[in-house]
C-alpha cells in the first residue's frame, strides 16, 4: 500500500475524531494544524466564515493577523476568500508576481511571507458560508496533484465544520436539558417545603413561590434554590420568612 496514501488515511481519519473536551475552536484549529503538516507546499491555513452585511470573521488558524478577518472589522478590498464566500466558488492565487486580481491582498500576502493562496468553499450544511484557505511561501505549490489533495480536504472539512457544530449544539442542548431538570426538582421540593409550611396544596404553593419571585424581582429557581439550601442546614423558617412564605 502506499505509504503516504495511509498517511492521508490517517491524517482524515484522525482530524475528524471529536473528544469530549474540545469546544468548536479547538476542532478546526486541529484541522487546520493538520492540513498544514500534510498537504505539500502549505505553510499556512485558516477558515474563515461569512458574517451579515457583507463582513468576515476567520475562526482558526488567526496567526496571520495581516490575513485575518475580523468580526468587528468590516472588510474593503476584495480577495479570494472574500470572493469564495460570495460566490461559493474556488478562487486561486497562483503567484502575486503574476496575478493581479486583488493587489490589496496580494500586497498583505507579500508582507506576511507569502507568494500563493488558494481560498475554497467548504461544502457545509452550515450557515453562515466558510472558506478553508491554503497559503504557500512560493508560488505556484497548489496545482495538479496538490490540487486535488487540497479539494479533497476542503470536502472534508465541510463535513467537520458540520459535525463539529452538531456535536457541541448537541452537547448545549444535553446541557439545557440537564439544568431544566435541576430546575423542575428544585422548584418541586421547594413547593412541598411551602405545601407543608402553608398548609396549601401543590397549585397555591407553586403560586406563593411565583408571586414571591415577583415580588422580589429574583428568578423562581433561585428561590427555590435558597429554600431547599436552608431547609437542609435547619434554617427554612428564616428564608422562608425572608420572602413573605411563613405560615
Amino acid at each position: 500500500m502506499d505509504t503516504d496514501l495511509l498517511t492521508l488515511g490517517q491524517e482524515l481519519a484522525e482530524i475528524t475524531r471529536l473528544v469530549e473536551e474540545d469546544d468548536l475552536q479547538s476542532t478546526l484549529e486541529r484541522y487546520v494544524s493538520r492540513v498544514k503538516r500534510t498537504v505539500p507546499g502549505c505553510d499556512h491555513a485558516s477558515i474563515t466564515v461569512g458574517t451579515p452585511g457583507g463582513g468576515a470573521e476567520t475562526v482558526a488558524g488567526a496567526e496571520e493577523p495581516l490575513l485575518t478577518y475580523r468580526v468587528d472589522e468590516r472588510p474593503t478590498d476584495p480577495s479570494p476568500i472574500l470572493d469564495a464566500i460570495a460566490h461559493h466558488e474556488p478562487r486561486r492565487l497562483d503567484d502575486i508576481d503574476s496575478d493581479r486580481r486583488w493587489p490589496a491582498f496580494a500586497a498583505a500576502m507579500r508582507e506576511a511571507g507569502y507568494r500563493g493562496a488558494i481560498a475554497l468553499p467548504l461544502t457545509a450544511e452550515a450557515e453562515p458560508s466558510a472558506v478553508f484557505a491554503l497559503f504557500s511561501r512560493k508560488g505556484n505549490q497548489f496545482m495538479d496533484t496538490s490540487y486535488d489533495l487540497v479539494m479533497l480536504f476542503a470536502l472534508h472539512a465541510g463535513v467537520v465544520f458540520d459535525n463539529a457544530s452538531l456535536y457541541h449544539d448537541s452537547k448545549t442542548l444535553v446541557g439545557n436539558l440537564r439544568e431544566a431538570l435541576v430546575t423542575r426538582s428544585l422548584i418541586g421540593q421547594a413547593q412541598g417545603l411551602v405545601m407543608f409550611s402553608r398548609s396549601y396544596d401543590g397549585d397555591q404553593a407553586l403560586a406563593a413561590l411565583k408571586a414571591a419571585s415577583q415580588h422580589h424581582n429574583i428568578k423562581l429557581r433561585e428561590i427555590a434554590r435558597s429554600l431547599v439550601g436552608a431547609h437542609d442546614e435547619g434554617r427554612l423558617d428564616s428564608d422562608l420568612g425572608r420572602y413573605g412564605l411563613l405560615g
